[in-house]
């Protein structure tokens, strides 16, 4: 599934002009994420390499976010890729409520930037989550923070609820995300 995530009507001017993502299930509970951000690189604040770990706050400045869940249900998995290669996973019971870390083998992320183009891929094996049935498809929302030279954030997703930026609404939950094909 290969996306564009749209910058929120709310945002200011960013120095990203375009975002694409693609996301797809790998079977055995893995999942592959892409995210390419073109723009003016220099006016990014890009964070800084940093060994694999898990980190809190990464939405405070430029990450790439995954919102999943199972078709209609009210729990839900945020994942979040610095970058940096730090990660965060969270589950939730419902909407902003029941917070609290999931269990997952931490996951491989890297990033490269090159000219106009930042480049985040992730690789998260998320084993069995009761969030997200493995036969199923999933809901998945797509997002972005994108952080500029004077510390503003810009917002970009796959779909906008009404209202300030809020990837963790419904309404982000914005494509499906097919089970990976039986070999």
């Amino acid at each position: 599934m290969k996306r564009a995530l749209s910058l929120h009507p709310a945002s200011p001017p960013s120095p990203i002009a375009r975002i694409r993502a693609e996301a797809a299930r790998l079977g055995g509970g893995r999942l592959a994420l892409t995210f390419i951000a073109e723009g003016d690189l220099a006016r990014v604040r890009i964070p800084a390499p940093r060994a694999p770990a898990r980190a809190g706050d990464l939405w405070r400045g430029t990450c790439f976010e995954a919102f999943l869940r199972s078709p209609g249900a009210e729990a839900y998995v945020e994942l979040n890729f610095s970058p940096s290669g730090e990660w965060a996973a969270w589950r939730f019971a419902s909407y902003r409520s029941g917070m609290r870390e999931a269990a997952i083998v931490p996951p491989a992320v890297e990033a490269t930037a090159a000219g106009r183009l930042l480049t985040v891929t992730a690789r998260a094996a998320l084993g069995p989550l009761p969030e997200l049935a493995p036969r199923e498809s999933w809901e998945i929302g797509l997002a972005a923070i994108v952080e500029g030279e004077d510390g503003a954030l810009s917002h970009w997703a796959l779909a906008h609820p009404p209202g300030a930026p809020d990837f963790h609404h419904r309404d982000c939950f914005a494509a499906d995300l097919a089970p990976a094909a039986a070999v």
